[in-house]
């Protein structure tokens, strides 16, 4: 039984796109989550509120929001519906929820 073409050329890129989100994956190692886990508590923000915009890995917030530095971590911080969210600077997108 042969395959046609088309159907093996598309399976190759779905493996390949899944491969490209993989690598993009964040890696939060559990020190850079005590450093900012502490450093947060210490400084506290007063929370956003941001009317439809749901709170997940990924999500990337708009530029109106101010982000905040956390010493010695590559990742900023913000209070977004009294909930802390770790974001990328460059792409401004969420890496981690913290409850």
């Amino acid at each position: 039984m042969r395959i046609p073409l088309t159907s093996t050329a598309a399976a190759l890129l779905l493996l390949a796109g899944v491969g490209a989100v993989a690598a993009q994956d964040v890696v939060i190692t559990p020190e850079q989550d005590t450093v900012v886990r502490k450093y947060v508590k210490k400084q506290p923000l007063a929370s956003v509120n941001l009317l439809g915009l749901e709170l997940n890995v990924g999500t990337a917030l708009p530029d109106t929001v101010k982000l905040h530095e956390v010493p010695n971590v590559k990742y900023r911080y913000v209070v977004i519906d009294n909930r802390t969210v770790l974001v990328d600077p460059g792409t401004r997108k969420i890496v981690k929820v913290y409850d």
